[in-house]
């Protein structure tokens, strides 16, 4: 008991650099496609350089879209609040019943006030900035943590499974393995699908947005995009998001008609655009999707929600090449007569939602 309670305690104290190893497992089984593809044609090492630096791109694009254009428009509000005010102050004073309400309350000068103060506002905020430093050293030394776990595991990660399945009883080696590229096969599929999704659902949003002339169609498409890489409901919160933003720019027609693309699109994407890129799927029930989105967003926070699928398929997985052992072994077989290895599960056509996961 107290091996016990030591070990739980020992593995909170380290519960920081273990978020990291699980991430970075993860990451690295995810790119494992990728590198063994390009490995064919180039030295598995440049093929694991071109794979990460990919990864590190990816981020600083999308940072590189979103940032400028948020800046631009707060710093555009922040010049502007002034005049809004004056508006206000016609309008107040056009009304006899508001300008009874500014002369018992003087609303507006006080908003004026505040209007004034706004622009200063902004270099009292990069100082603020400037004491969050260590937060944003702290996460880039994570980033960096995890990027080299991954490579590393990328690297050699097959030959330390190898050595380790050495350890198990000869009869037992080949399940586990199986297992195990199983598990590889899922994790990596789910994730290269899941990306793929993802970006076709952002290129179709920068279109509908261009055509109806919404502001910010390339950041709101990224956030579409990232959105839509969670399970479940990130479609909706993303769609809702946009949705809010056209309603400032032209409502009600704009509005509209996103609110009509997006319904349509999710059905496109629930029934024909994800059945084909992740078929050949095994099912994850939605309530185990929806309980592994909720812990794992708890454990490691966004990352932890979007690799939470890929959790409960390799826990899935693992679960039943144990209990197809365990039924094995209460078969009695004759002398010399292995047990036949179990039959993958039979394609069932695809359909369905983002707990499906492809295996080998």
């Amino acid at each position: 008991m107290l091996v016990i309670v030591g070990f739980l305690w020992l593995i909170w104290r380290l519960r920081k650099p273990v978020s990291w190893i699980v991430i970075a497992m993860f990451i690295a089984v995810a790119l494992s496609g990728p590198v063994n593809l390009m490995s064919r044609k180039l030295p598995r090492g440049i093929a694991i350089a071109l794979a990460y630096l990919g990864l590190v791109l990816v981020p600083a694009g999308i940072i590189a879209i979103v940032v400028p254009p948020l800046v631009r428009e707060a710093t555009n509000l922040a010049n502007d609040v002034p005049g809004y005010v004056q508006d206000l102050q016609r309008w107040v004073n056009d009304n006899d019943r508001l300008k009874e309400l500014d002369k018992e309350y003087n609303i507006v000068d006080r908003l004026r006030e505040r209007a004034e103060e706004l622009p200063t506002h902004l270099d009292d905020a990069a100082s603020t900035l400037s004491n969050v430093g260590s937060t944003i050293v702290g996460s880039l030394f994570a980033a960096f943590n995890i990027l080299i776990l991954s490579i590393f595991m990328v690297a050699g990660g097959r030959r330390w499974v190898d050595r380790a399945i050495e350890f198990a009883r000869p009869e037992h080696a080949p399940r586990i393995r199986r297992a195990v590229d199983r598990i590889a096969n899922a994790v990596g599929n789910y994730v290269g699908g899941a990306l793929l999704q993802a970006t076709i659902a952002g290129i179709t949003t920068f279109i509908v947005l261009t055509i109806l002339g919404v502001p910010f169609a390339a950041p709101l498409a990224v956030l579409t995009a990232l959105f839509d890489l969670i399970p479940l409901v990130g479609a909706t919160i993303g769609a809702l998001l946009v949705g809010i933003v056209t309603a400032f720019h032209d409502f009600p027609v704009a509005t509209i008609v996103w609110v009509i693309w997006a319904i349509a699109y999710q059905q496109i994407e629930n029934t024909m655009i994800q059945p084909q890129i992740q078929r050949r799927a095994v099912e994850v029930h939605a309530f185990v999707v929806l309980v592994s989105v909720l812990f794992g967003a708890t454990l490691f926070g966004v990352m932890g929600a979007l690799l939470a699928i890929p959790v409960a398929a390799s826990i899935q997985i693992a679960i039943r090449e144990w209990w197809d052992y365990r039924r094995s072994s209460l078969i009695e077989l004759p002398p010399g007569v292995d047990m036949p290895p179990p039959a993958d599960p039979p394609d069932d056509g695809g359909g369905g939602s983002r707990a499906k996961l492809d295996l080998p």
